[in-house]
């Protein structure tokens, strides 16, 4: 049996419609949103639903085997797990963004409002540029708006909520999709069933995205 751990929302449904494209279908989970835990024995599988920033966590600890996480994620928490597959869903980009007339200047001391401070932190060093970290959880673009930061580094996969509130990309730092990763020891114990699920993924995520 293999543990899989994955979040609610577009990435499990994209996850689904993928899954379902390499011969695994469960799909029931997007019909019973309270459910934490479900078993597909005919599949040799158990899927756990919990939060994307704890996906990693569960993993890395061995409470599941693999787990489906975005990229963003996986460079902010620096976690100690195997990523063989880039699963091609959940695609979207991590920028710099703020209102349009801003201008960032390494001659002054930047705030950053994010959820992803390591991420912001490193990525300005990397551009001499000092920075003050605001982490907030939720609401982000509301920041530049209210005064709290001069920029944010969020995801975005359309810029519409960035526009919305009169805001523009100013710097791309990283293009984003779910990836597959999996616990060191799982891919040791039970090699031949997790190798048959990533070759099952990667062939259905060839049909889907040709020309990956």
């Amino acid at each position: 049996m293999i543990t899989i751990a994955i979040s609610r929302g577009r990435l499990l449904s994209e996850a689904v419609e993928l899954f379902k494209g390499a011969g695994i279908d469960i799909g029931e989970i997007e019909d019973d949103s309270r459910r934490l835990i479900f078993d597909f024995d005919e599949y040799g599988m158990k899927i756990l639903i919990i939060r994307p920033t704890d996906v990693p966590a569960y993993v890395e600890y061995g409470a599941a085997d693999c787990g489906i996480v975005g990229k963003d994620t996986l460079l902010e928490n620096k976690n100690n797990l195997y990523e063989p597959l880039d699963l091609g869903i959940g695609k979207c980009r991590l920028v710099v963004a703020g209102p349009s007339d801003f201008r960032i200047s390494p001659s002054k001391t930047l705030r950053v409002a994010t959820k992803y401070p390591r991420i912001t932190n490193d990525y300005f060093v990397k551009k001499g540029i000092s920075v003050e970290i605001v982490k907030l959880y939720g609401s982000l673009e509301l920041a530049p708006l209210a005064g709290l930061s001069d920029v944010i580094i969020d995801l975005t996969a359309t810029g519409e909520t960035l526009k919305k509130n009169n805001l523009v990309e100013l710097e791309p730092i990283a293009e984003i999709t779910a990836r597959l990763v999996v616990n060191k020891v799982s891919m040791k114990v039970k090699s031949k069933e997790i190798s048959g699920l990533i070759a099952k993924l990667k062939q259905a995520r060839q049909i889907n995205l040709p020309g990956s």
